[in-house]
């Protein structure tokens, strides 16, 4: 089983690339609904966010209010690093239940852990291949105040709170230039699905005892 390590800037066109990965064949994992079921209701990692942050990020329904706390934590780097310290930990339990899962039912997939923060929180030696969306900052700000209506103080401040693409472009085995259109995004992403494939196939020929 190969496990490919997809990441790229807010706005930058990561969840197309996850999609049509998707569509063509891949298991995707992804962290952010990992990251979500981290801090689901009535759980622990909920409960140490409330403790760390206070009531003012819990909604009405018991729930967490992402808008209030993403206030303070793309406002204040100490509170990030405390929200990480809480939710990381739960995300990787996570994620190696999903793997195990994939590899008891589907022992040949090619499984993409779509992962924002790989730069961030994770070690890129532990992916076969690193894929990189990449879409310079002025680009994704304007993706972010234009089509999400986020304002531009607010959109400058997460991305500055992000690795920067320096340090993106420097662990990608493979980019994807998404700042053009859909379709060339797709156009590259089917390629690079391509590869996959024929990697795959490549190492199952190799270790084949019959071969």
């Amino acid at each position: 089983m190969d496990v490919i390590g997809l990441t790229g800037g807010i706005a930058a066109g990561k969840s197309t690339v996850a999609r049509r990965l998707a569509e063509r064949g891949a298991v995707v994992i992804d962290a952010d609904a990992l990251a979500r079921a981290a801090v689901n209701a009535g759980s622990a990692g909920l409960q140490a966010v409330r403790t760390r942050f206070g009531d003012a990020v819990i909604a009405p329904d018991g729930s967490l209010d992402r808008a209030a706390l993403g206030q303070i934590v793309f406002a204040d780097e100490s509170a990030r690093t405390d929200l990480n310290a809480i939710v990381h930990p739960e995300v990787a339990r996570l994620y190696h239940e999903r793997l195990a899962e994939i590899e008891r039912t589907h022992p040949d997939a090619i499984v993409v852990y779509d992962v924002p923060l790989l730069v961030e929180a994770r070690s890129a030696d532990e992916f076969e291949l690193v894929v990189v969306a990449h879409a310079p900052a002025d680009v994704r700000i304007e993706r972010l105040v234009t089509l999400r209506g986020v304002d531009r103080a607010s959109a400058e401040r997460r991305i500055a709170a992000q690795a920067t693409d320096d340090e993106r472009l420097a662990i990608a085995d493979v980019v994807i230039d998404t700042s053009g259109t859909i379709e060339s995004t797709e156009q590259q992403t089917d390629a690079l699905w391509r590869q996959l494939v024929d990697r795959q196939s490549r190492h199952t020929t190799v270790s084949d005892p019959a071969s």
